[in-house]
């Protein structure tokens, strides 16, 4: 399942692209299913929100107004070292798009996936000229024709997005995502090592470092720095984690 590019506290428009799922801009309520529920109940929750917003962002509670900072940060600093100009890039979970048209309007050759049929059918609409990127695919089934064909995949808010237990299926399809020297961006909302993972009650379904390292190391992969652990410049700030990754 790709999930949402999703981004629970109330927070300034400028700073909407910064969240994550559950953590809405308009201080709504968190997405929220039993305990249990299955992946087939998120997908459909997920795009659920989406059909039902009728074209307006603001019923959206991941809706970005901008890219990812901190992808854009990485972009900058980071990026020109480690990924070739006009390099293919997967966007998992890419929501309305922002992320991928950041990374288009670079000159990557990007593919942005979605599970939601109408995220994918929105995010089409809101970026005409790059219409023919946006592509509906699950991370947990994903075509072969996008396995082992990415340079770069960019991951934000995505492992966050479903409960833990879905975490290794989500990030196995990222690997399969990438070639054989690709890599892979990661970021996410960052939890303190002394909160319990049964204590989080998401989402989104904050990770530590160690967690972020453990889940991608099961498939393969490793960083290639020491994680990024930050917070941001929300109000009031947000940990987050970034981590770049490749095969060991």
């Amino acid at each position: 399942m790709a999930s949402t590019n999703a981004h629970s506290e109330e927070m300034d428009p400028a700073h909407a692209g910064a969240l994550g799922p559950g953590e809405t801009s308009a201080g709504t309520a968190l997405l929220e299913l039993e305990p249990g529920a299955d992946v087939e109940s998120w997908r459909k929750l997920i795009d659920d929100v989406y059909r039902s917003a009728g074209g307006d962002a603001a019923r959206i509670p991941w809706a970005h107004r901008r890219p990812n900072p901190a992808m854009l940060n990485w972009l900058n600093a980071d990026a020109p070292s480690l990924v070739r100009p006009g390099a293919r890039v997967c966007v998992v979970g890419c929501g309305l798009g922002e992320d991928a048209c950041a990374l288009a309007e670079r000159g990557y050759d990007v593919t942005a996936i979605d599970c939601s049929a109408s995220a994918i059918e929105w995010a089409r609409r809101l970026h005409p000229h790059h219409d023919a990127m946006f592509v509906q695919a699950d991370l947990l089934d994903l075509p072969v024709r996008l396995q082992r064909r990415f340079d770069l995949v960019v991951e934000v808010h995505t492992l966050q997005a479903l409960p833990p237990q879905f975490r290794d299926a989500l990030a196995g399809g990222m690997a399969k995502l990438l070639t054989g020297k690709g890599v892979l961006l990661a970021v996410a909302r960052g939890r303190d090592p002394k909160i319990r993972l049964e204590e989080v009650h998401g989402p989104p379904f904050a990770l530590t470092g160690e967690e972020l390292v453990e889940t991608l190391g099961r498939t393969g992969l490793a960083p290639i720095r020491p994680i990024d652990d930050f917070f941001d410049d929300n109000s009031p700030p947000v940990r987050r984690l970034r981590g770049v990754f490749r095969r060991s």
